[in-house]
């Protein structure tokens, strides 16, 4: 399913702003999740360092390793699992639910679009 331009570009950037909440989510998290101040630091830095790190590797447009459609869905829905569980443990499942339901619909609609065009360039 080839999704049309403007549609298209939302959805790219719905993709760039679900990534930056996950991010702030794992910041959020670390920061709270200890009373030591160094710890605090450590998590809030490391944590999201950690997730982007596996991100670029694997599943941005411009990864350094090409997975299959298949397995970058799945280091996304890793990446966006924790994301989820960071929310609920900072939020509760308002939160929680909430970016559920708009990752699931964006990475979908996603998927489905750059897999279309893939095939297309491909048949050509």
């Amino acid at each position: 399913m080839r999704l049309p331009a403007p549609l298209r570009a939302a959805n790219e950037l719905l993709a760039f702003l679900v990534e930056v909440v996950a991010l702030v989510a794992f910041a959020r998290w670390g920061w709270h999740a200890s009373e030591n101040t160094a710890l605090r630091v450590l998590l809030a830095v490391t944590v999201p360092g950690v997730a982007a790190t596996v991100w670029g590797m694997y599943a941005s447009p411009k990864a350094r390793y090409a997975l299959p459609v298949a397995g970058v869905v799945g280091v996304k829905m890793l990446v966006f699992a924790c994301a989820v569980a960071a929310l609920y443990d900072l939020d509760g499942s308002g939160a929680a639910l909430s970016y559920t339901a708009v990752v699931a619909v964006n990475t979908v609609l996603l998927t489905l679009d750059r897999s279309a065009r893939a095939r297309a360039s491909q048949a050509r």
